[in-house]
């Protein structure tokens, strides 16, 4: 296991993807009024996933928003992208400056608690463009994330701070998985906000 600290790193995978860690983007100011802002305006609901043929609705929200209202299928779940809002277009652009890439929508999901997380798992849908890049912005509780190679099973841990920027691509999702693991350490909400181009 490789646990990368909070300093600002490129590229933290050593094979076979690029996962670049900006580090803090946002100031403090800035991410205290995001963070409000988006709890007073995001339209969170419980998700939904199909398992094995059974429907599971998680702890975890989350809200989908796009510059249209088109569709995204994931887990065997389609959803209805709301319109951006003012907030979710300034960080969009902000993000797109730093990473040098552009983004069409924002998949939000909100973790309670540290007892919310996330399994292993690959962005893969056929709907996301082919190796393109996912921006993570976290905003809240600092959490601890975890990559897993597919073959080699090799793993790298980061600790995702508040106002901290991930960006995964290039082979990243076909290479990896990663997760979010629970964790008895936090109590206080997280925000995720993982910004992504869905081919139209």
């Amino acid at each position: 296991m490789d646990l990368f600290s909070s300093e600002v790193i490129k590229n933290i995978l050593p094979f076979d993807g690029i996962t670049n860690y900006h580090g803090v983007i946002l100031d403090k100011d800035q991410c205290s009024f995001y963070y409000k802002r988006l709890m007073e305006t995001i339209q969170f609901k419980n998700d939904e996933a199909i398992i094995f043929g059974k429907k599971i609705i998680t702890k975890r929200k989350v809200a989908w928003y796009g510059e249209s209202e088109f569709s995204y299928t994931y887990s065997k779940v389609t959803k209805t992208a709301n319109i951006f809002t003012q907030e979710l277009l300034e960080l969009k652009k902000l993000i797109e400056e730093e990473s040098g890439e552009t983004y069409n929508s924002c998949l939000l999901n909100l973790y309670h608690s540290g007892d919310e997380g996330m399994a292993y798992h690959s962005d893969g849908e056929k709907m996301l463009k082919k190796d393109g890049a996912i921006a993570s912005l976290s905003l809240g509780a600092e959490r601890k994330f975890s990559f897993k190679h597919k073959e080699s099973k090799k793993r790298i841990d980061i600790v995702l701070e508040k106002g901290s920027l991930l960006v995964m691509k290039k082979g990243t999702q076909t290479h990896w998985l990663h997760r979010l693991p629970p964790t008895k350490k936090v109590n206080s909400p997280r925000i995720n906000l993982t910004f992504r181009s869905i081919e139209l």
